[in-house]
């Protein structure tokens, strides 16, 4: 693995711990600060699994209309240009919108027209991927983008064609599938500062190098710094996984944290054994 190991020795980061061991006895417990969090750790913010309206898989879908509306929903697309949509807005136009971001692989959610926390992180993904300011206002330059092809460059270009890619410098996350891109998620990696919890000290790094998964932990698990949901480890005790608290900055103990539904979707794509790429710094 091509870890920067000459930093994280200065700064004395131990990988074992800085996400946490085990709180209970055959449990894969991750450790990363979720705020909310009700006694024995369990946040009040959970995935919801009962979607109202499941996203439209079908060549097509995500184009801004609503599948078999008609002529009238195919102006809802046409509505949601000629205005900006922003975080709390309801309607026809934050359904197309996550429609649009869902055929772009940035949103898992549901496709309830609610412009809610976990549709404003797939915008976020979707600008951060196409070098736009993240913002939660969706604007002419969002709709453009859905218009545009787009191939991003890997940060691995020979690498498996199944692995996972996290961009430190863009606080992005990529799952490949038959080298192509089934998941793009913002996420918030370690915040790079020394911390002292309970008694014990450590760094908050994400470690640069080339990884595997080497541990799974499906569901909510507790530990001395946190919750964490739906953990994939792939350095000792670090994990990608979803959280209640995925800020527009790098604020993890060195944890990769991704939005709680898009968490669900990266569970089920990634598997033991996967190879787990991270690349460059945060500034």
């Amino acid at each position: 693995m091509r870890i920067k190991l000459q930093r994280m020795a200065a700064l004395g980061v131990t990988m074992a711990v800085t996400c946490g061991v085990p709180a209970v006895a055959g449990a894969d417990t991750g450790r990363d600060t979720v705020a909310g969090a009700r006694p024995g750790g369990r946040p009040d913010s959970r995935p919801d699994s009962r979607p109202d309206s499941r996203p439209d898989s079908r060549p097509g879908a995500g184009a801004g209309t609503v599948t078999g509306a008609g002529a009238s929903m195919r102006r809802t697309a046409a509505d949601a240009r000629a205005h900006v949509l922003r975080p709390g807005d309801r309607g026809e136009a934050v359904r197309a919108l996550q429609r649009r971001l869902h055929a772009g692989r940035y949103y898992f959610g549901r496709i309830n027209g609610v412009y809610d926390e976990q549709t404003k992180f797939a915008v976020w993904a979707l600008q951060k991927n196409r070098r736009m300011m993240p913002k939660g206002a969706v604007g002419p330059e969002v709709w453009r983008a859905f218009e545009r092809q787009h191939r991003r460059r890997p940060l691995v270009p020979h690498g498996a064609a199944d692995r996972v890619e996290i961009n430190l410098r863009d606080q992005l996350l990529t799952v490949y599938r038959d080298r192509k891109p089934a998941l793009i998620s913002h996420i918030s990696s370690g915040a790079e500062v020394r911390y002292c919890e309970g008694g014990r000290c450590g760094n908050a790094i994400t470690p640069v190098g080339d990884f595997r998964v080497s541990r799974r932990a499906p569901g909510w698990t507790t530990g001395r710094l946190g919750s964490m949901f739906n953990s994939l480890y792939f350095v000792g005790g670090i994990a990608m996984h979803g959280s209640t608290q995925v800020p527009l900055r790098p604020a993890s103990h060195g944890c990769v944290r991704v939005p709680l539904a898009t968490s669900k979707r990266l569970y089920e794509l990634v598997r033991l054994g996967e190879p787990v790429h991270v690349r460059g710094k945060t500034v």
